[in-house]
């Protein structure tokens, strides 16, 4: 049950390593990526922590965005999990939005589902302490995801003021609630009861007064998501409501 490196790779002067651990939060083995820019040799470094979308586990960002040119050349560590609880005991479903690869980042608390599906839990406690107890990081800790992740990354600041110094989403599910996408997965994990689905709802948290210093939320408008599943306009309207100071490109 002691942490494993499973991979190793050498990129822009650091390493990119993933690991694998038992998680006492999602009750199986999980797999996760650490970059260590050059830097980290020497120093204690902050981290960010990416959260990947639909479908995705680890492998994608590492792979896929080349992030860790930049990482090396600002000095940051970045923890890339997995998007949901793993493993043949694991509940899984026939559709790509539920089940494995796609965990919402929630604690789920209707069966078969409560048994692992916490990655709220993993995200905003387990894996930091593992990452602090393991690695060159500072407290300093922001938080990025992108879809699915980029939902995580806004309810886990929203509802924890203070755990990150920044907050941005890459095309995010901004009101799961209103969207085919979250009200499927928030029925499962969550049950009917929608009152239950506002704690995982950004636009919910932000019209019940949580407040971030800023938010950074990046968006393409030929997104095939946009207007269906996305619906990025609900969260600039509340943002605007609330005096939110949030920046959409």
């Amino acid at each position: 049950r002691l942490m494993e490196l499973i991979e190793q790779h050498a990129s822009s002067g650091g390493w990119q390593n993933v690991y694998r651990h038992y998680s006492q939060s999602l009750n199986c083995e999980m797999n996760f990526g650490v970059y260590l820019p050059p830097k980290a040799v020497t120093e204690k470094l902050p981290v960010l922590y990416w959260l990947s979308g639909l479908t995705c586990t680890e492998q994608n960002f590492i792979t896929k965005s080349g992030m860790q040119h930049y990482a090396a050349r600002h000095n940051v560590i970045v923890v890339v999990p997995d998007t949901s609880p793993r493993g043949n005991n694991v509940p899984d479903a026939d559709s790509y939005d539920l089940g494995q690869g796609a965990g919402f980042y929630l604690n789920a608390t209707e069966q078969p589902w409560n048994v692992h599906y916490r990655m709220y839990d993993y995200i905003l406690r387990e894996l930091p302490d593992v990452v602090m107890n393991h690695f060159p990081a500072t407290a300093r800790k922001s938080i990025s995801g992108h879809s699915m992740g980029g939902l995580g990354a806004l309810v886990l600041a929203l509802r924890n003021p203070g755990e990150y110094v920044s907050v941005s989403a890459f095309s995010p599910i901004v009101s799961p609630s209103q969207v085919p996408w979250g009200q499927q997965a928030f029925s499962a994990y969550l049950g009917e009861n929608r009152k239950t689905w506002e704690a995982y709802d950004p636009v919910s948290l932000i019209l019940q007064g949580e407040k971030l210093p800023e938010i950074f939320i990046d968006q393409g408008l030929s997104d095939a998501f946009y207007e269906e599943q996305l619906r990025t306009k609900i969260l600039e309207r509340v943002c605007n409501e609330m005096n939110l100071n949030a920046s959409f490109r």
